[in-house]
């Protein structure tokens, strides 16, 4: 039988300052655990350090490298720009993810996603706002609002998660192209279930959220 799972809200924030991380909850959710086949987890996309040369205090979001690679599906986030989300831990270093529904995913298991860290060890995390996709901006993942259930496809073909820095941005999507809005914590394993595709991801072209 699956154990409860655990999750913890991440809560950070931007303002060009090291991100502010507020008391972590963890919270113990009813819903068993999202299960992924072992051949989806990849082991080719190691966190990658913190560059003090770049002029970004350690927590602020960054550029996604052209190689960087997705821990949860092993796909490359600086193809899908508009989709992107990334994971900072508290030593300065970085996972960058395809989509926030992938974002999801980590947290909600990161030792599976990259051995030998924890939940724990996350500083920040960050999503891009699909309002903003000609110039891309980041936005803090626990402020930010969810659409789920629309007709926007991410990176991996199927239902995900466009996220929006401004709630009433994210309802204005969602009366274009359907879906519910949800916040940070309402984005749990029940949801997670739904969206996971099962027995593989398909790798392909996307519809963009903005259309």
């Amino acid at each position: 039988m699956a154990q409860p799972l655990l999750r913890r809200r991440v809560l950070a924030g931007l303002m060009g300052t090291v991100a502010v991380v507020g008391a972590w909850g963890w919270q113990r959710l009813s819903v068993p655990a999202v299960e992924l086949p072992e051949a989806e987890v990849c082991l080719d996309a190691p966190a990658l350090p913190y560059d003090p040369a770049s002029g970004l205090a350690m927590n602020d979001p960054r550029p996604v490298p052209d190689g960087a690679r997705c821990p949860v599906c092993g796909m490359y986030p600086g193809r899908f720009a508009e989709w992107a989300a990334q994971a900072i831990f508290s030593d300065g270093y970085v996972h960058f993810f395809d989509s926030p529904l992938s974002l999801f995913t980590f947290l909600d298991d990161v030792e599976r996603f990259s051995p030998g860290r924890a939940a724990r060890d996350i500083a920040a995390c960050y999503v891009t706002d699909s309002a903003q996709i000609a110039m891309p901006a980041w936005a803090a993942a626990a402020d930010a609002f969810y659409v789920h259930g629309s007709n926007a496809l991410g990176p991996m073909r199927s239902g995900n998660l466009p996220a929006f820095a401004e709630q009433a941005a994210a309802q204005a999507f969602a009366r274009r192209r359907g879906g519910v809005v949800l916040s940070f914590a309402q984005v749990d394993a029940a949801v997670l279930r739904q969206l996971v595709v099962p027995g593989g991801h398909q790798h392909s072209a996307h519809t963009a959220a903005s259309s």
